[in-house]
């Protein structure tokens, strides 16, 4: 059998503690992992079978901590994985409790990218760009980007969406010069995401001007 010689917590990290079996280092685990196993200097335990324990404390401790962050607000598999892996779990521990979110679809990016793309436009009325923007930086990849945008945005909706932002925004603007009055308009619905296409039509239609190029 061999004894655990020593227990000491991690310098950069407090509620982490480093295990060392018979002198050499063993592994690093949180600390609460290290109370409620109740280990010890001086006891003795077989290796391959504390290893197994200590790694099912951290596939529940793992979960735990998926599971609450989720519970506060939907999160992609790719932000999953950095908040996971910022947290110190093992890349197999973390790989295991990916696989358990997605079997029970608390993870799906998928629908995460349709709520958030439906969101963006028919609440906040944002122009495609705008609302990639918004998916990219959820974690959402490349391809359901595209596809979610190309299923969910048609060009109707999204020229009713700038005239709309267009509207509320000219009866903000109190300036009697036109080109100003349509720089303005135009930087405005840049912003909310629309592009250059869109942009002409609804200041066109607002303002009967068509310097726009």
């Amino acid at each position: 059998m061999n004894k655990i010689t020593k227990l000491e917590f991690q310098k950069n990290n407090s509620d982490r503690v480093n295990i060392y079996i018979d002198n050499n280092f063993f592994m690093g685990v949180y600390a609460d992992i290290v109370y409620s196993l109740n280990l010890k200097v001086g006891k003795e335990v077989d290796n391959i079978d504390l290893y197994n324990l200590i790694n099912e404390e951290m596939y529940l401790k793992s979960k735990d901590f998926a599971l609450k962050t989720i519970s506060y607000s939907p999160q992609t598999e790719k932000n999953m994985r950095k908040k996971l892996s910022k947290k110190e779990f093992d890349e197999n521990i973390i790989e295991r409790t990916i696989e358990f979110l997605k079997k029970y679809n608390f993870i799906n990016d998928e629908d995460l990218a349709k709520k958030v793309a439906s969101d963006n436009i028919n609440i906040n009325k944002f122009g495609k760009n705008k609302i990639k923007y918004n998916l990219y930086n959820k974690g959402i990849d490349k391809n359901t980007i595209s596809k979610t945008l190309s299923d969910i945005i048609d060009d109707d909706k999204e020229f009713e969406n700038a005239l709309h932002l267009g509207r509320k925004k000219l009866e903000k603007i109190k300036d009697d010069d036109k080109s100003k009055v349509y720089r303005k308009l135009a930087s405005h619905l840049s912003y909310k995401g629309f592009d250059h296409e869109i942009i002409k039509k609804v200041i066109r239609k607002l303002l009967d001007y068509d310097v726009y190029e």
